[in-house]
């Protein structure tokens, strides 16, 4: 058989067994989505529409900074509240599997990793396989640290800012059920997405693509245009929400210096 052959069935070859990775990652998502469209309801009272009630921790944070640096002015009334409503009739059926699937897919990203992992090694040498399994947890480590900040920090802060802006006072501040999750999911997975920067720099300074004095050179660029962004998350014009959102996004962007490999250094 010719070689053109050989390669035909080889490409045929990886396509079923690409085939057969994505069935497991779509059956180990089904089988957690199942688990938590039951525990939905009970998520969603407790997890997800916390962030809706001024009790919420992190608001009772901001209100203990702003109490004892003498800015009470700044606290958020524990009065606080968002108002969700269901717009569709079928939107709360709807919301409710879409959360479960997010919801599951959030708690299987470590396992869709190496499943895929285990798909990609056996095609790479062993110097590109060496610190696979360092750089597999330090990268599951950072996306839940992301999700954990958004939660936490970003969308609370973001849902209070936009629940309490009003361009009239005759407009009573409703917020639509699927505005409030496409908001919430979009907001956990981008932040988990954002804190995967230091492995991205250690993967592009390994390949020889990006330099310790990148960082050095454009650093005063990065901190106005983080600035720039905490600013346009949380545009509430207090000192306090602004440093929030800036501290832990610029303390990414120092790591992802510390973690480009010396020898890439050379500069």
């Amino acid at each position: 058989m010719s070689d053109s052959g050989q390669s035909q069935m080889s490409f045929w070859e990886h396509l079923d067994a690409l085939r057969g990775v994505l069935f497991r990652i779509v059956v180990v998502i089904a089988a957690v989505a199942t688990v938590t469209f039951i525990a939905m309801p009970w998520l969603f009272d407790n997890v997800i529409m916390a962030p809706c009630t001024g009790d919420f921790i992190t608001y009772r944070l901001v209100n203990k900074l702003a109490a004892s640096s003498g800015m009470s002015e700044l606290a958020t009334a524990d009065t606080f509240s968002v108002d969700i409503v269901s717009l569709e009739l079928t939107s709360q059926l709807f919301v409710h599997f879409s959360a479960a699937c997010w919801t599951a897919l959030l708690i299987c990203f470590p396992i869709i990793i190496y499943i895929l992992w285990g798909f990609i090694s056996p095609g790479l040498y062993e110097n590109e396989r060496r610190g696979a399994s360092k750089a597999f947890i330090f990268g599951n480590v950072m996306f839940y640290l992301g999700v954990v900040t958004g939660y936490f920090l970003v969308f609370p802060l973001a849902v209070r800012f936009l629940a309490e802006y009003n361009l009239s006072a005759t407009i009573r501040p409703i917020v639509s059920l699927d505005s409030y999750m496409d908001n919430f999911f979009t907001m956990l997975i981008m932040l988990g997405a954002v804190f995967e920067l230091p492995l991205l720099s250690w993967l592009l300074g390994k390949a020889g693509l990006l330099t310790r004095p990148f960082f050095s050179k454009y650093r005063r660029h990065a901190i106005v245009a983080i600035l720039v962004v905490a600013a346009l998350i949380t545009p509430t014009g207090d000192p306090f929400t602004l440093l929030i959102v800036f501290i832990p996004v610029y303390a990414l962007w120092e790591l992802s210096a510390l973690l480009v490999p010396k020898a890439a250094d050379s500069e």
